[in-house]
């Protein structure tokens, strides 16, 4: 239940573009066999064990369809089922009920899903489920990197560790409705060669459309700081900075150096960046370093080594740089390499 995370660098920051090439993959497959879905729903990072309870019959029918680092799904079934994770799953998950009823085992209460009214469940938040009878939901299937990536790009300036999502959202009405109807879309355009498939872009719109939509009507840890009016335009220096910083960002320039660039004093810059980017000049550079890092670690394959993007990049410290990546994007740079 896991899809690639990418970040794109433009300008001062990394923003998350309208997809030109997107890579379009489709699993569908329908049974009896607990077995199967378990193959079915699990992940490499995350295995899922599914069992039947009771002696009544169980049967299921799920399609998955991935978009780039966006993937959807329409799946119904039949019976009570346990389902649990062996492992965290790594990104978001929403789900859109349609009929039926879900128990989730959550971090510190059981969380109810039912139709008209959809469940937020970040990475980690359930180990396990129970669906009780017939059911069918849609479901949104997002990294958390590309969340933070929005985040970030929203409040111009880092944001990572957990959000906190709320984890309902009503379905009725409103944002949930409007969630629900793009999941929908998403999913009967991209299944069996559909239309969207040959609409990239409008497929990249869609999908950031469904996780702006998460970030500006769901409540979550950064919710009243969205609510606040928009910050004062960044003054020129701190533009300088950044510009410097994008051109010069693997060579090893200091703090001096982008001082300079910036033509104010280091103080300055220091008190610039603290006051319009809520950090200072030299964790900004490590930032936009370690978001070009995990670019070129999503893309390399096995053309290159964990060792070779860490020193194209300026991390000289493989350690720290391994330590300093999985605090930012919850798993080792070996790990992105393999996917």
């Amino acid at each position: 239940m896991s899809v690639d995370s990418r970040m794109h660098t433009s300008g001062s920051l990394p923003r998350p573009p309208a997809t030109q090439n997107v890579s379009f993959g489709e699993t569908a497959h329908s049974g009896t066999d607990p077995d199967l879905l378990s193959e079915l729903l699990s992940t490499p990072p995350s295995p899922i064990k599914v069992t039947a309870e009771g002696d009544m019959p169980v049967s299921f029918r799920c399609s998955f369809v991935s978009a780039g680092e966006v993937a959807v799904a329409d799946c119904a079934y039949e019976g009570t089922l346990l389902i649990k994770r062996k492992a965290p799953s790594v990104g978001m998950i929403v789900f859109l009920p349609v009929e039926g009823n879900v128990c989730f085992d959550g971090r510190r209460e059981e969380i109810y899903s039912a139709p008209a009214r959809g469940t937020i469940l970040e990475a980690g938040r359930s180990m396990g489920a129970r669906i009780l009878g017939r059911r069918r939901h849609f479901g949104l299937f997002v990294d958390q990197a590309k969340i933070t990536s929005h985040l970030t790009h929203m409040f111009e300036r880092t944001i990572s560790g957990d959000l906190d999502f709320h984890p309902h959202i009503d379905l009725t009405a409103g944002p949930g409705l409007v969630l629900q109807q793009i999941v929908s879309n998403l999913h009967s355009g991209l299944s069996d060669n559909g239309p969207l498939q040959r609409s990239p872009l409008a497929v990249g719109s869609l999908c950031d459309a469904a996780v702006y939509l998460l970030l500006e009507s769901c409540r979550h840890r950064y919710s009243d700081e969205l609510a606040l009016p928009a910050p004062t335009p960044a003054p020129r220096h701190v533009k300088w900075a950044i510009d410097f910083m994008q051109e010069h960002i693997a060579e090893p320039i200091s703090l001096n150096d982008i001082a300079a660039a910036a033509k104010v004093s280091v103080r300055t810059l220091q008190q610039g960046f603290r006051q319009f980017r809520n950090t200072t000049p030299m964790a900004y550079l490590q930032e936009i370093r370690i978001l070009a890092a995990h670019r070129d670690l999503l893309d390399a394959g096995m053309r290159l080594t964990v060792a070779d993007i860490a020193m194209r990049w300026g991390f000289t410290h493989f350690g720290r740089f391994a330590a300093e990546y999985k605090r930012r994007f919850g798993q080792l740079p070996s790990q992105t390499l393999k996917r």
